[in-house]
């Protein structure tokens, strides 16, 4: 579909198949992760509005464009997404970050919100979710569900992840058909766990050094 977009860009890739590898230790995949959600960043924000702005150079003066004002806001799923906010930050430094918080039932296997915290002018904001991992789908839809409710505009918001699992792409597209979906690798599957493979294991885990 037209809203489901891979990043096969030569650096992403190489830098994806660096963290995929088990023996990849925390700092250098939080370094790693940084770097590719930079990337990322470059051409999920292909489409922000430019306007034209009257510079003076060192020789003239001249008619230039520059960014036409549209606010950008982050928004990490708690907590692995937390590994992707920095990379964007880096080239879009002005950007605000909200953060919303997810974790699954044990006896329902639903996520359930328990935090959300956002900017006070989600509604004129381009949002970029993050999340390393699209699995089954369920914490990306409960996440834009809750910045929907908030106010947030649908044609406003993409998600962006890592690695994506055919299941989870469905899922969130059959939810939510009109947003853009942003991923360096269309995986194979889920596993029984509901893990991705060939995947990179738990991002959270790998990003924050626990288990």
């Amino acid at each position: 579909m037209s809203n489901f977009h891979v990043m096969d860009h030569p650096l992403i890739q190489h830098k994806l198949t660096m963290i995929r590898q088990k023996d990849c230790g925390t700092k250098v995949f939080r370094e790693v992760v940084n770097e590719i959600s930079m990337l990322m960043a470059y051409e999920v924000s292909r489409d922000l509005p430019l306007e034209d702005v009257e510079v003076e150079t060192p020789l003239v003066k001249t008619t230039l464009k520059t960014l036409a004002g549209k606010k950008v806001a982050i928004v990490p799923i708690l907590r692995a997404g937390l590994g992707m906010v920095d990379g964007i930050l880096q080239l879009i430094p002005a950007a605000k970050v909200g953060h919303v918080g997810m974790y699954r039932d044990h006896d329902t296997l639903q996520p359930v919100e328990y935090f959300v915290k956002l900017p006070s002018d989600i509604s004129e904001r381009q949002l970029f979710v993050v999340d390393p991992m699209l699995a089954t789908g369920g914490s990306a839809v409960a996440a834009i569900d809750s910045l929907i409710k908030r106010g947030a505009q649908p044609s406003s918001i993409k998600f962006c992840c890592l690695v994506a699992a055919p299941e989870g792409v469905k899922v969130l597209q059959e939810a939510h058909p009109d947003i853009h979906i942003y991923t360096a690798s269309l995986d194979e599957c889920l596993n029984q766990d509901g893990y991705i493979l060939p995947g990179l294991g738990d991002a959270g885990d790998r990003l924050f050094g626990t288990k």
